[in-house]
Formats: C-alpha cells, structure tokens, sequence
C-alpha cells in the first residue's frame, strides 16, 4: 500500500497538489492534510491575503478530486492557537505540519526549500518541487493602457477610468459605458496576483488587512477591499515619461552644485508634479558622473539605470535600510518620499554622516519644504542637512532656494535685539533673500524678507505716509520709506542728515516713534565703506562702538572672514552677549592680535 501524502502550505497555495492529481501521479493516493494548513490559510485570508484565499481554492478542489474517487481526502492533527500562527514565519506551523508526517510515517510534499531540508534532516521521505513559474502572459489590466496613460481606476460598480497626458496637463476620461462587477475585479486581482509570482520584475512592495501594493516592473499596482475600502478596487500607476535632466531649467547651475560637493537637496511639489520624474533624471546624472548612488524607496518605483540599487525598507525599516547604506557608501543616495518623522531623521543622519542626499517631499510651496523640517531636525542643523531646494510644477522646475546660515539681527527687529543665527533663504538665480528663519523666544520665526514674499498689509500705504510727512520735518533732501511689518518701518536717508533725524542721543527718533506709534530705523544710502571699530567689554556684553554709522546695516570682519551681519544702535553701538559663542570668538582672535573691521552691509 501507498505511503500516505503530505503536503505543507507552500503546495497547497500553489495548486501543485491537484495539478499531480490531474496529471495522474497521485491517482488514488491517500492524501492526509494537517489542520495547521487549514488555520494557515484561514488566517491569511482572513487577512484579506490572496495567498490564503488561493490555498482555500485548492482545498476545495481537492475535496471535489475526492468525491469522484481520484483521492482519498483526509485532516489530521492538532488546530494551531492564535500564538502559534503568529509565530508562523518563525516555523511553528511548519514544525506542526511536519510533526504529522512524521506520527503518519508519510511521504512529505513542499516546494519550500528551507522546509525541504528541514524535513530530510527529520529523516521524511521528500518530494520536493520547485515553486511553478507559469509562462508570462500579457495582464488583462495592461488593455486599458495607452502610451499617455498615467494611471487606470477600477472599481467595482463603477465604470472605469483613467488619467491621460502628460505631468501637469491630464484629464480624467471614460475607459468604457459598463461598470465593472466584483468578479470580474476579483478575477483581474488573482491573475495580477499568479503575474506577480511568475514575473522576476514583479513582487509584493507591502501586504495589509484590506491593501496590498505590487510592483510589476515599471507598474506600481494598489489593491484594496473591504474592510480597508467600502468596495475592491484596483489603481495602476506608470510612468509616461523619461525626461533627461538637461531640458530642466537651472540645469547647468544645479551639475555644477551636485558636482562641487556631496549636497543636500529637497525636491519638492504637490503630488503629481514630476517630482520622481526628476529625481530619475539626477540619479542617472550622477551615475554620468562617476558617482555611486543608491536609493531608498517604498515602493521602489524610480525609473533608474541597473547601476543603481533600490533600497525598500529593511525589515520594515527605512533606519535598517540607512545603517546598510552607512557601510555600502555612496555618494549620493535618492530618498523617495520623505514624509513621516522618522523619514526625515534618517535623511538628517545620512546627511549629517557625509553621504549626498536628495529627498523628494510633497510642498505646495518652496518655503514649505524647509517648515516640514522644523521640529524634526534642530534649527541649527538645518542648513548642513538641506543646502538647495529645487521646486517643481507641471514638470518643470519653476524655483531654486539656497539655504545658508548667518549670525545678525534678523529684518524688521528693533536694533536694541542681539544678533542671533538665522536661516536665510535665497533665490538660487538672483542671490536675493526671500525668508530669514530663526529662534524668537521658544518659538520658531519664518518671516518673508522679499518685497514678492512679503504681503503688505492695506494700512502700509497710510502709516507710509505718516511716516514720510513726520520725517520731512528733519531731512531737507530725498529719502525713503519701507514698511517692514505693521509696526516697523526703515527710512534711506543721505548720510549727512542720519545725525539730524536721529538727534542727541536718539531723541529725535525717539520722539518721531512715540508721534507715530511705531518702531523706525534709520539707514543711509551711501556705497558700502570700511569703519574703524571702538571695543567695551562689560560683565554680561562685547560693545562694539561706530561712530557716525547709527541705525546703518554693517558686516564684522576677523581678518578677511565675515562674522556676522546686524543694525547699529541708536548711540553708534552693537551689544553681543559675552556669553555667545560668537562673543568668545571675536575676542580670542583680538587677543591674539587679529585685525577687526566693520563694513556697511551692500543691500540686494
């Protein structure tokens, strides 16, 4: 008599068990099916896992194999507990099954290699198989594709849709008059599910109760149901479009920053914009370039020469991924996307580490990229961890930000406050500053410093006017006045008249502020020249005393080195707080007989 058969999940799942049947080879065989594949399966699918409908499909057709007499059909063995199937993937269910062959004393069936050789150690008679790879055939999805077609929408009552075009000018149209059943949808997903395990290109990026996000080469492909989605849904993605980063506007400028030094580089946009598009076009710049260069990806779906590794998640985890990354060394490694806290530390800790790193994050402006870093990465840190921002709308980049990072006395403050460490935000093509970003209190300050970025407030044009009618009282030739907040003003006057509107001692000023209500600074409007600079140390400040230059924008120079920028008081002086790390500078270097000079500030 026949040794009795049997199979582990690995089979059943494969349907390898009914195809022998039909085949004949297991004619009239006894084949006995342990209850831990039956709780397998119904865990899986319970899940709302196909694996596990598919194995409950061929224990069902092994029951109708039964019932015309090809088999004999029997379970055995003892129903896992809930534990015990969640230490499944740590073979506790695999022990079982193979604890039933043994009591049996039969012939044991797998297509799971590590199973296999367990199980021979075990002393079981094996039959091993290898895992089917059916021959692959065109998807039935791949008929609703078109060379403009950027996604197809399925879903079950619904008729089907889909996006056509190109980034930043698609419009939604009508694939059909008839809206698809839950078969036919349930059908689609089985055979997207079989071209996944057949296809090398293909596999499953991640698998949750209710959604399941498959790769299959250049397609990305979201599966949902119930109770995930209130009905089976089917949403495949495909890139349209390989743009080479030359046709880019700033390209030159933006090789020539990538090639000068390891960067690190936001790509920002709404979705849908042509960020990963771009992000390609570095990646295979770099690669030109004799870079190495990695990404990190979930799902992995950048169109990227073989040259360059896709990283998904490690164990789950993009911070495993990371310390892997650390020991390989690339120059630069693509972060797609950066957008939970924990994204946004590992692309700081890369960075901080020396590896070039450029992340795609989704912004509906330039500046929101940078805010999206505040509260995630010190302030401080931020200009080491991202020095460019390249914005991109409708596939085109429309803007570049430099950041940089400046010691002075932040735009519209009043010059009785400290010089402190900014963030300054400049446009990439003209040089102009657009933002300053800094510590106020515990806060953090983003203030637009542009004349396009700042909005002026309806009553600016009349405090304006206050403002030049209060001041014509002291100054007899032109001068001007920019209104900052709704509190603060700068005048430009000729440097001879700066003494009369300040007055002895800023009485004069003083007196105008109290008239008006607001806080005024006085700037001239001469070329930027060299000032002598006069020193006082008290107990808690360095003072740096310039005559003559109240109220005017200076930069302090240790030697040829610029160390920081601020507004000179009302009485000729800038306090520092000796307790500053930019206090203890200056006066170790003067101590060591280094030259200090001041000059005026050149305005954008």
């Amino acid at each position: 008599m026949a040794q009795p058969l049997v199979p582990d999940t690995s089979v059943v799942i494969d349907g390898r068990v009914s195809a022998k049947i039909k085949a004949g080879e297991l004619q009239g065989r006894r084949i006995v099916v342990p209850e831990a594949v039956v709780a397998e399966l119904e865990a899986q699918a319970n899940h709302g896992r196909d694996i596990g409908l598919r194995g409950l499909e061929e224990l069902r057709r092994l029951s109708e194999l039964a019932k015309v007499g090809k088999i004999e059909l029997e379970y055995v063995g003892i129903r896992p507990n809930l534990d015990q199937i969640k230490l499944a993937g740590g073979g506790e269910i695999d022990a079982m099954i193979r604890d039933v062959a043994l009591e049996l004393g039969a012939s044991f069936l797998t297509s799971d290699q590590v199973q296999s050789r367990v199980a021979e150690a075990m002393g079981l008679d094996v039959e091993y198989v290898r895992p089917q790879r059916e021959a692959i055939k065109p998807l039935s999805l791949e008929r609703y594709f078109t060379e403009d077609t950027l996604s197809v929408h399925l879903k079950e009552g619904a008729i089907p849709m889909a996006k056509r075009g190109r980034v930043g000018d698609f419009s939604l149209v009508r694939l059909g008059e008839r809206p698809l059943s839950e078969r036919e949808l349930r059908d689609l997903s089985r055979e997207i599910y079989e071209r996944t395990k057949a296809d090398p290109e293909g596999y499953v990026e991640m698998e949750k109760m209710g959604a399941t996000i498959i790769q299959l080469g250049p397609m990305r492909i979201a599966i949902a149901k119930p109770p995930f989605s209130d009905g089976l849904e089917i949403t495949a993605v495909r890139p349209v479009a390989k743009v080479n980063f030359d046709s880019y506007r700033h390209s030159g400028m933006l090789k020539e920053r990538l090639k000068e030094a390891q960067r690190g580089i936001l790509i920002a946009g709404p979705p849908g914009s042509g960020k990963s598009t771009f992000a390609a076009g570095v990646a295979e710049y770099l690669l030109g370039c004799n870079y190495v260069v990695k990404t990190l990806e979930s799902p992995r779906d950048l169109q990227v020469p073989p040259e360059i590794t896709q990283y998904g998640p490690l164990e789950g985890s993009m911070e495993a991924s990371a310390d892997i990354l650390l020991l390989v060394r690339p120059d630069y490694t693509i972060y797609d996307e950066v957008r939970k806290t924990r994204d946004f530390q590992v692309f700081a800790d890369m960075r901080l580490a020396g590896v070039g790193m450029i992340g795609v994050v989704h912004a509906n402006k330039p500046i929101d990229a940078l805010q999206r870093l505040l509260g995630r990465v010190d302030m401080g840190m931020i200009p080491q961890v991202v020095d460019t921002v390249v914005f991109i709308e409708k596939g085109e980049v429309t803007f570049v930000l430099d950041v940089e990072f400046v010691v002075k006395v932040p735009v519209g403050m009043m010059e009785a406050d400290l010089a402190r460490p900014v963030i300054v935000v400049k446009d990439f093509e003209t040089g102009q500053a657009q933002y300053e970003l800094y510590s106020y209190g515990e806060q953090i300050v983003v203030m637009p410093v542009s004349k396009e970025s700042r909005k002026p407030s309806p009553s600016w044009k009349l405090a304006s006017r206050e403002i030049e009618k209060e001041i014509s009282h002291h100054v007899r030739g032109p001068f001007q006045v920019e209104m900052l907040t709704d509190s603060s003003a700068v005048i430009h006057v000729p440097h001879d008249e700066a003494a009369r509107v300040i007055g002895k001692a800023g009485k004069n000023i003083d007196q105008i502020e109290k008239n008006l209500g607001l806080h005024i600074d006085v700037r001239t409007q001469d070329e930027p020249c060299l000032a002598t600079p006069k020193f006082e140390e008290t107990a808690k400040h360095l003072i740096i005393w310039l005559e003559g230059m109240a109220g005017e924008s200076v930069e302090v120079f240790v030697g040829e080195e610029p160390v920081f920028t601020a507004t000179v008081g009302r009485r000729g002086d800038i306090r520092v707080a000796k307790s500053s790390e930019m206090a203890k500078r200056i006066i170790k270097r003067m101590k060591k007989g280094e030259k200090i000079e001041v000059q005026r500030a050149s305005t954008d």
